[in-house]
C-alpha cells in the first residue's frame, strides 16, 4: 500500500509538573500518570509519517488552553489546538477572542467539553449550552464531541439545532467494543451522520476494546459502520496517543487504521489520514 501523509487529528500533551491530570486516577490508568511531553510525541510523529497533528484538551480548567496554545506556536508539528473554554457562562465569544488573541491563538481550531461526564441526559441541548455552541459557530471554530454511545442522540439535537456549527465526534462516540454490541449505537451513529455539518474521528477504538486482547477484527465492525455512515471525506484519522498506550503503541494504532481502511481507493485513504482533517479544521500545514 503506498504511503500517505498523516495528519494525527487527535492527541494529548501534558505535564504533571505545570498542571494535574484529576481524571488519571485508579490502578488501571496508573501508566498514564506521568509526563508526556512535545518532546515525547515529536520522535512517535517523525517516526510513523505524521505531518501535523491537533492537540486536545484533557481537563476542563481555564488555564490549559493558553498552555496547548503556546506549546503550538512554538512548534512546527502542530497545527491545530482543540481547546476548552465554558460554553454556560455569559461572555462565550469574548473568552475565545482572548484565547485567539494569544502566543499560538491563531492554532485554535476549535473546542470542546468533557460532556461524557455530565450526568444530565440532555447538557448539549440546554439554552445555556446552544447559546454557547453559537458564539463558536460564530468564531468560525469547529466543536468536538467527546460523548459516550449514549449520548449520541443529543449530540445529533444540538448539531441539528446549531447547522452552522461543523461537529467532529471523537472516537465514534465510545462505541460498546469490548461487549461486542453495535446497536444501538450503529442507529445513533447513522442518525448523527445524516447531518451535514458533522464528521468524525477514527480514534479511541483500541481502549474501547478489551485492552489486553484486542485484535483489528473487534474494531472493524465500528470502523465499517463509521464508513458507512461518515464516507471517507467526514472521517479522519486521530491517534488518541498517549490515552492509546493502555492498550496498544502509537505505531500499533496507527497499523491498526490503515488494515481497517486498506480496502479503501488511494484517494479515499489519503482523506482519512490527512484530508478531512485539514478540511474540517481548516489546518494549515507544510505544503497547504
Amino acid at each position: 500500500m503506498t504511503a500517505v501523509p498523516i495528519i494525527d487529528a487527535h492527541h494529548h500533551l501534558w505535564d504533571l509538573g505545570v498542571r494535574d491530570q484529576d481524571w488519571i486516577t485508579g490502578p488501571d490508568l496508573a501508566p498514564l500518570r506521568r509526563d508526556f511531553l512535545l518532546a515525547d510525541f515529536q520522535p512517535l510523529a517523525d517516526a510513523n509519517g505524521v505531518t501535523a497533528s491537533i492537540v486536545v484538551q484533557t481537563v476542563t480548567v481555564p488555564g490549559e488552553t493558553p498552555e496547548l496554545l503556546a506549546l503550538a506556536a512554538a512548534s512546527d508539528l502542530i497545527a491545530g489546538v482543540v481547546g476548552w473554554t465554558d460554553l454556560t457562562a455569559p461572555g462565550t465569544a469574548d473568552r475565545i477572542a482572548a484565547l485567539t488573541d494569544m502566543p499560538g491563538g491563531g492554532k485554535l481550531v476549535g473546542l470542546r467539553h468533557q460532556v461524557q461526564n455530565e450526568p444530565g441526559p440532555d447538557w448539549l441541548t440546554r439554552a445555556d449550552v446552544l447559546r454557547g455552541l453559537s458564539a463558536v459557530a460564530r468564531a468560525g471554530l469547529v466543536y468536538d464531541l467527546v460523548i459516550t454511545s449514549g449520548q449520541l442522540g443529543q449530540a445529533a439535537r444540538a448539531a441539528a439545532a446549531v447547522p452552522g456549527l461543523r461537529f467532529v465526534l471523537d472516537h465514534l462516540g465510545k462505541p460498546p467494543i469490548a461487549a461486542g454490541r453495535t446497536e444501538p449505537w450503529h442507529a445513533d451513529l447513522r442518525a448523527l451522520a445524516a447531518l451535514p455539518n458533522t464528521s468524525a474521528k477514527l480514534s479511541g477504538l483500541v481502549t474501547e476494546a478489551d485492552w489486553h486482547r484486542w485484535q483489528v477484527a473487534d474494531l472493524r465492525p465500528y470502523a465499517e459502520a463509521a464508513l458507512e455512515e461518515f464516507g471517507p471525506g467526514r472521517l479522519m484519522f486521530g491517534s488518541d496517543w498517549p490515552v492509546c498506550t493502555l492498550a496498544a503503541s502509537y505505531p500499533g494504532v496507527l497499523e491498526a487504521a490503515r488494515d481497517l481502511t486498506a480496502e479503501l481507493s488511494p484517494a479515499e485513504r489519503q482523506a482519512v489520514f490527512s484530508g478531512t482533517a485539514k478540511r474540517a479544521y481548516g489546518l494549515v500545514t507544510a505544503g497547504s
